[in-house]
């Protein structure tokens, strides 16, 4: 594989959709197996990447280049970091997980399969794209399948299908449910995601255009622009450009993260997703925002990023307190799980703002451990709407003694979405608080006591959905008993749980990815570098100050 593992991730879910088309419907045992086979060329591939991917000499490894313009500047550029790394893996493991928890689908399955190939492709594209215009084509591609999957495939809320006009006449298909925000359909939920995220995804291309034009470069090369641009003192609108590019870039990728006040789309798609669709939307779709911003604004505008990015300590706490609050109090077990993806994010922003080695290490980690705990509870919420019929949590109960696999999973689903010691969720949540008490210390109180919510939201719905008496009408429901059933569960708890016991190899990837970042940023030149061989013999004090470093007061005392 080598070199090429890249290329295997990137394309094999591509090549999966492309031999699909060329296969019937009637022929399910083979759409499935070509689904599975292509994921399974993802998977292996991200396995050997992220085991193979060397910590020590860190930087962007397993580099692939295919230039598309010359005259523009345009180029296949693929790479990844420690950052990346760990978010290829996470989508390789969610699309082959969310074949197999889509195993059973029967209304036009050869097309379900070819969207979701492409949604989990296009967001790998985004992980491993050195090109700011692959990254933005990657970016949007993902939006095309999200459409269709929830507009074709999806579901109608319970006050959707409860709602009628005076005579009593449903009005599912009349204009005003598209305007309609109190009563969800399918479609609106589908309008309501692709109008959210291409209107701030325009602002975001503005952002790189704006970067492109002035850098004066003629490049989209990001390893080039990091290097070379200087955006600093071009005053525009009684400021300066680079504040600008940075405010495009950030809230037109934010909305995708989902930040507070952009998050109103991302639980309504959660609602009206299939449960694959709202596994990738919670796994990796939302973290595609915290990534672009990393790799964009930080790598790229290291100055601005340290001076603006304390606004999003401020926003990070209503995300966590808000959508913990509206899922403690939803009654829909997408809407729950949904509000708690949007609440988790804030705490991804958090660690983000710290600008912290060991807070963003932490959110990095926390990005791929929530893919994990998430991808669980939804998968967990399709089964049992399969076999119910319903989401709405206060009619249901007792279903442990139809389902203990089930039950058994989700109680794991929910020790790693609170962060429990076992699982890699607990590690990245203390990295976080940790890396981030000393700048925002009534961040982390709040976050913490939203840890406390998410413990209180997740127990409810736990207890209201398998325990306690069970409907009648619910006793045709059954378990998770065959093979392809509970592959994806195990996969995904092995991932969690194992990572929480053996975290290091993750931990050193990671680390080899932020620390540059953060030395840039901070304006800290690394110890190795001020100790080089050819170094006069002196202190560190003294080569700092002779390279005109700046650090902050409490490492120069250190």
């Amino acid at each position: 594989m080598g070199d090429y593992a890249l290329l295997y991730i990137l394309f094999a879910p591509f090549f999966g959709a492309l031999a699909l088309i060329f296969v019937s419907n009637r022929q399910t045992l083979l759409v499935r197996g070509i689904a599975a086979g292509s994921a399974f060329i993802s998977l292996i591939a991200s396995l050997y990447l992220f085991y193979s991917y060397d910590p020590v000499r860190g930087g962007f490894q397993f580099i692939q280049r295919f230039e598309w313009s010359r005259q523009l500047g345009i180029s296949l550029y693929l790479g990844v970091d420690g950052i990346g790394t760990p978010l290829v893996l996470a989508s390789s493991i969610l699309l082959f997980a969310g074949i197999f928890v889509s195993w059973h689908i029967k209304d036009r399955a050869k097309e379900f399969y070819i969207w979701i190939l492409i949604l989990a492709a296009a967001t790998i594209g985004v992980f491993m794209s050195l090109d700011l215009f692959f990254l933005y084509f990657f970016y949007e591609m993902s939006v095309i399948p999200m459409y269709l999957l929830l507009g074709m495939w999806g579901s109608h809320t319970k006050k959707y299908l409860e709602m009628t006009d005076p005579e009593g006449v449903k009005q599912r298909d009349s204009v005003g449910f598209i305007f309609n925000f109190g009563s969800n359909s399918k479609e609106y939920a589908a309008m309501k995601l692709v109008l959210f995220l291409s209107a701030f995804a325009v602002a975001a291309f503005m952002g790189i255009l704006l970067i492109y034009k002035y850098s004066g470069l003629n490049t989209f090369d990001i390893l080039v622009l990091r290097e070379h641009a200087n955006l600093m003192n071009i005053p525009v609108l009684g400021t300066t450009l680079d504040k600008i590019i940075w405010v495009l870039i950030f809230f037109g990728f934010a909305s995708i993260a989902p930040l507070w006040p952009l998050h109103s789309w991302s639980p309504v798609g959660h609602a009206a997703a299939p449960a694959a669709t709202s596994m990738l939307h919670a796994g990796v779709l939302m973290k595609l925002g915290h990534f672009s911003i990393i790799r964009v604004a930080y790598e790229i505008l290291p100055e601005t990023t340290r001076e603006l990015m304390p606004m999003a300590a401020v926003l990070c706490m209503f995300s966590i307190v808000y959508g913990g609050f509206v899922a403690y109090y939803a009654k829909d077990t997408k809407y729950v799980i949904g509000y708690s993806s949007s609440s988790h994010m804030g705490y991804v922003f958090l660690g983000m703002a710290a600008l912290d080695y060991i807070s963003l290490s932490g959110a990095v980690i926390y990005m791929f451990a929530h893919a994990m705990a998430t991808g669980m509870l939804f998968s967990m919420a399709g089964w049992v709407y399969d076999q119910t019929h319903t989401r709405d949590i206060p009619s249901l109960g007792g279903l442990s003694n139809k389902m203990p696999f089930i039950s058994a999973c989700f109680v794991v689903g929910c020790m790693a979405s609170i962060g429990m010691p076992g699982t890699i969720n607990f590690i990245a949540e203390v990295m976080i608080i940790v890396g981030s008490w000393n700048k925002y210390p009534l961040q982390v109180i709040v976050a913490v006591l939203g840890i406390v919510l998410t413990m209180a939201y997740l127990f409810k719905m736990m207890r209201s959905l398998f325990y306690g008496p069970m409907d009648q009408k619910y006793s045709h429901s059954h378990d998770a008993v065959a093979f392809v059933d509970r592959l994806p569960l195990l996969i995904m708890i092995s991932v969690s749980v194992g990572f929480g016991l053996f975290p290091m190899h993750l931990y050193n990837v990671v680390r080899s990815g932020v620390d540059p970042l953060i030395a840039k940023i901070t304006h800290v030149v690394p110890v190795a570098e001020l100790q080089a061989p050819e170094a006069p013999a002196t202190s560190l004090h003294e080569q700092l100050a002779a390279r005109g470093a700046q650090l902050p007061d409490s490492r120069m005392a250190q």
